[in-house]
């Protein structure tokens, strides 16, 4: 039983959290132009530019950890920039003004535009080995699944936990010709797979929500995505494990350089240390998670979610935007 006191919110995370939906709405709203354009360059500029316009105005102290700069070759949220006022608590902030730049592109489901946060010195910075290999569960999944074991073993357990048949199991993977043989092996398990262009930020929140279409979230993604999402996993109470995996020797020989350990199965508390994580997202297009922003006549619609590690809570916020003020 929880006291009074374990049970009262940090006070400065409950006024930010609003802050960062405003910068994340920012970048989606700023997308609207380019959804289903074909250009995702055009896209992901009109975001970063929108989200770091907004993120100047928060009172609070952050260092962005994981950025654009590192895979996108930006000039703005790159690893290492201050952002914020500078006044107020100091936190590690991950950024990805979209998560699914192609997928906004294409006009394709599940693209969102997100934040994380952590205390200080509490988010592990991965940038020099951009690939992870994650498993991804809801709560049910702690202290049952683990990634060194055979994903068959992992679904069959995992299915005994939530007392499911294993053939009614939905695994999401990424579809990349490297997961051939990891989805041959869910099949041949008896599950079913949801196959995802990109956006796997997306598609592990959902496998740990307790109400949602997928049971799990398996395969490799990107390093910067498996942080962002360990702070989402850690509002939901899931389970999350990662696992670097570095394309070649050279890059490699650039994570041990940067105190990474390779081989080593990362497991939440060492992706992100402590109990204080905030994450945010808006949706840029139609999702499980969230719906797209939507623009009709002189309004914009955004949906977002909060996550707050702390309260435990998963909270929406549906906003409409007047046209004129922002395109």
């Amino acid at each position: 039983m929880q006291t009074a006191d374990d049970m009262i919110p940090l006070r400065p995370d409950r006024n930010i959290a609003l802050e960062l939906v405003r910068a994340t709405e920012a970048a989606a709203i700023r997308s609207v132009p380019f959804i289903g354009r074909g250009d995702k360059e055009a896209a992901d500029g009109a975001a970063v530019d929108g989200m770091r316009a907004f993120l100047a105005t928060v009172d609070f102290d952050g260092v962005v950890v994981i950025g654009e700069g590192e895979k996108d070759n930006a000039p703005m949220l790159y690893n290492g920039e201050h952002v914020g006022t500078g006044e107020g608590r100091a936190y590690d902030i991950a950024v990805d003004p979209i998560d699914g730049t192609s997928l906004t592109a294409a006009g394709r489901q599940n693209a969102l535009s997100v934040i994380a946060l952590s205390d200080r010195g509490t988010m592990l910075d991965a940038s020099s080995v951009f690939y992870m290999d994650k498993l991804v569960t809801g709560p049910a999944g702690v202290g049952v699944v683990d990634i060194r074991l055979p994903i068959g073993e992992n679904i069959r357990r995992l299915a005994k936990a939530l007392d499911k048949p294993v053939d009614e199991m939905v695994v999401s993977v990424l579809n990349r010709p490297r997961h051939e043989k990891l989805i041959d092996e869910i099949r041949e398990a008896g599950a079913g797979t949801r196959l995802m262009s990109d956006g796997d930020v997306a598609g592990g929140i959902n496998a740990a929500r307790h109400n949602a279409r997928t049971d799990m979230c398996v395969g490799i993604g990107g390093s910067p995505e498996g942080i962002v999402t360990a702070c989402a996993i850690k509002a939901l109470g899931g389970h999350i494990q990662g696992r670097l995996w570095p394309r070649d020797d050279d890059e490699r020989q650039k994570g041990i350089d940067a105190g990474l350990k390779m081989d080593h199965v990362y497991e939440a508390d060492e992706l992100v240390r402590g109990n204080n994580t905030l994450f945010v997202a808006t949706g840029v297009t139609d999702g499980q998670l969230v719906a797209g922003v939507r623009r009709s006549g002189d309004y914009v619609y955004t949906e977002s979610v909060v996550l707050r590690s702390h309260s435990g809570t998963l909270r929406r916020v549906s906003s409409e935007h007047l046209v004129s003020k922002w395109l």
